[in-house]
């Protein structure tokens, strides 16, 4: 798939081009065009216009049929965006098969049922007459769209993460300018070809690609003309695009990074517990939001739980690649790093050798580690890799305290058979989600998001369409 820019019902690919590099074995793709401050701007235009177009009169009914059509568009093409997926990313193809294309689907789907059904607050109410009315009132509550929204997204789930923002926008009768990771543009150009074939006026939809400081994604977010900006990506990224969008007072919903606990206690299903960490620390080799890099045990189970863990770590196989070279080194680095803190390498540790063309990607092999304080950076530092650090716990509430001394708070995991104590200590993790005794378990309509460094806003369902339309108050005097 060629990545091309998509401004106003037009492909194009003006700015210099970059290569694109295949993380699995060090290929190149292609070429990305670079996005100019120009093409950003013309971008944002077309989605100006668009709002005063057929698509801000646009009944919510046309909007949800708009929405099935780019739906059907994505199922029609399912192995062209399994194929671009993968090859951007490098993750095995049973994962894009059963994750990122149907939960991109299901995320069109999802937001299209949402527009039906959803009543308007309604209430009387009476109030004192402080000013010029007094007497029983009739209000209610209204939502329009905020405008031209931006959404901006990661290489690590590039397709999900996206229409995850996309779907809902779109659905809340916005105008989006959508700028996809630089490392993974190809599912998003093929969703613009898909949303070009369902219809959507023109400039409804807008792709731009290319970097983030002092490139498109830095045009886009500080863009005078930009409404709101929804956001998936690390802290750091996040804290930037805050700033940036400071001098509008620019709304924005953030999903950022984490450092996420694990706690096992010693009353836990020990077997579920371990295929549980498993996949928590490394599912698309720890390059998701969600995975588990600190795991707290409880002593008693303590060795037990670190042999069959790093047994398990080692026996893996097919896991994936880091994103780019450059990822690769930065979690290597904190390898090395937590070795020289002290560290007891359980299992991995370094790059593997595969003696065939994997040998030219990024990869890094499962690692599990022990025996670093709470102060070591390799515990505290998000390092998005797989790779996890297992130390000892011996009551609840140190539990508690060691999940909890973090800047970040995504997601938790809870082990336990004592539902009484899982229902205790849940509500006490300092995280935006907490699974008990299982992992990433998703209802898209539940909330979505984190706490502290870990972000800003809830998404999902109703939470979602909450962010990107704006609740009007009407009032009148009965």
């Amino acid at each position: 798939m060629k990545a091309e820019h998509y401004v106003g019902g037009v492909f194009r690919s003006d700015g210099p081009a970059f290569p694109l590099i295949a993380p699995a074995d060090g290929t190149e793709l292609g070429a990305v065009p670079e996005a100019t401050r120009e093409v950003v701007d013309d971008a944002v235009a077309a989605a100006r216009s668009a709002l005063k177009g057929p698509w801000g009169a646009m009944a919510a009914e046309e909007r949800a049929a708009a929405l099935r059509r780019v739906a059907d568009g994505i199922q029609a093409r399912f192995e062209e965006f399994v194929d671009a997926e993968v090859a951007d990313t490098g993750r095995p193809r049973a994962f894009a098969e059963t994750v990122d294309v149907p939960r991109a689907v299901g995320n069109f789907r999802a937001y299209a049922d949402l527009l039906y059904g959803r009543p308007e607050r309604a209430y009387t109410t009476r109030v004192p007459g402080w000013s010029s009315g007094t007497g029983e009132a009739l209000n209610y509550t209204v939502r329009r769209p905020l405008g031209v929204v931006a959404v901006v997204s990661p290489w690590n789930l590039p397709l999900l993460l996206s229409t995850w923002k996309i779907a809902p926008a779109l659905a809340c009768g916005n105008a989006v300018v959508a700028k996809p990771s630089e490392e993974t543009p190809s599912t998003a150009t093929l969703l613009a070809r898909v949303i070009d074939e369902a219809g959507l006026p023109d400039g409804v939809f807008n792709l731009v690609h290319g970097h983030g400081p002092g490139a498109a994604g830095e045009f886009l977010t500080g863009h005078p003309g930009v409404d709101a900006i929804a956001f998936t990506g690390e802290s750091a990224t996040g804290a930037a695009i805050m700033r940036n969008a400071a001098d509008h007072v620019t709304p924005v919903s953030f999903e950022l990074g984490g450092k996420n606990p694990a706690l096992v206690f010693a009353d836990a299903d020990l077997d579920a517990a371990v295929d549980g960490t498993v996949r928590s620390s490394f599912t698309h080799s720890g390059q998701i939001c969600l995975c588990t890099e600190r795991v707290y045990v409880e002593r008693p189970v303590f060795e037990e739980f670190v042999a069959r863990l790093g047994e398990r770590a080692r026996a893996l196989d097919g896991y994936g690649p880091m994103i780019s070279a450059g990822h690769r080194d930065k979690v290597l680095s904190y390898l090395r790093l937590a070795r020289e803190e002290g560290a007891t390498v359980v299992a991995g540790g370094g790059a593997p050798r595969f003696g065939d063309a994997r040998d030219g990607g990024f990869h890094v092999e499962p690692t599990v580690l022990t025996g670093l304080p709470e102060t070591a950076r390799a515990v505290r530092e998000e390092i998005f890799g797989p790779v996890c650090h297992v130390a000892p716990f011996d009551t609840e509430d140190e539990a508690l305290a060691l999940a909890n001394d973090s800047p970040y708070g995504l997601a938790a995991t809870v082990w336990t058979r004592d539902l009484s104590r899982a229902h205790r200590v849940a509500p006490r993790v300092e995280t935006g989600i907490v699974w008990v005794n299982c992992w990433n378990l998703r209802d898209l309509r539940t909330p979505f998001g984190g706490v502290k460094a870990s972000g800003i806003g809830r998404e999902g369902g109703e939470y979602s369409l909450d962010f990107f339309s704006e609740p009007v108050n009407v009032c009148v005097q009965i």
